[in-house]
């Protein structure tokens, strides 16, 4: 029997709208930042003596696809709530999807788990937002700040850093599979599939 479910999977550089194109579709939403690791997790990648919280390897790309499994296959599953500001989980959360045959699942490291979910046949697309550099760095750096993820300084140059490495992000997400497109593309893929009927699995 096929899954009722399946999931879009909304990659992008860091500030580039993902939540909030999430949001728009309408669709339940995954948030994919909250399977980061913990900051003392062994594991953790180490750049000039700090950890690298932009490397894949800060984040947990297992246990956020068996999430997504769950989701698909009953709808339902348990998943972790991160303090981005204490750099560890905090709680866990029921998530369900209820009667919705797609839901969304976004972050920045998304476009990792792209081939893992489709060889599992738990997809219906994948996407890495494309925007303007300048816009995303504005965006990104008013909603650390606003968010008070880090002090002022570490922030702005993160985020200096960050424009500058944004080129090769989108590269590496839309050669892991992702399709690069702007938010409104997105949310008109996302509305076709929907008035399609029960998605089909792409492989």
């Amino acid at each position: 029997m096929s899954n009722p479910h399946r999931v879009v999977l909304l990659a992008g550089p860091s500030g580039s709208g993902k939540s909030y194109i999430a949001q728009q579709s309408g669709l339940p939403v995954l948030c994919l930042d909250d399977f980061y690791k913990d900051g003392d997790d062994p594991t953790l990648p180490i750049r000039n003596g700090q950890i690298d919280w932009e490397s894949p390897d800060s984040w947990d790309a297992e246990a956020a696809v068996e999430v997504i499994d769950q989701l698909v296959r009953h709808g339902r599953a348990d998943v972790p709530v991160y303090a981005i500001n204490e750099d560890r989980r905090v709680a866990t959360r029921r998530f369900e999807l209820a009667s919705s045959p797609l839901f969304v699942a976004e972050g920045i490291f998304a476009a990792e788990i792209v081939g893992e979910c489709r060889r599992r046949g738990l997809l219906a697309g994948a996407y890495a937002l494309r925007r303007p550099r300048s816009a995303t760095f504005l965006r990104r750096l008013a909603r650390d700040l606003a968010e008070q993820r880090k002090g002022p300084r570490v922030l702005l140059l993160r985020g200096l850093a960050l424009l500058r490495a944004e080129p090769a992000v989108l590269r590496r997400q839309t050669g892991l599979g992702a399709e690069a497109a702007r938010g409104r593309d997105v949310l008109r893929r996302v509305a076709g599939l929907l008035a399609a009927g029960h998605p089909p699995q792409i492989g």
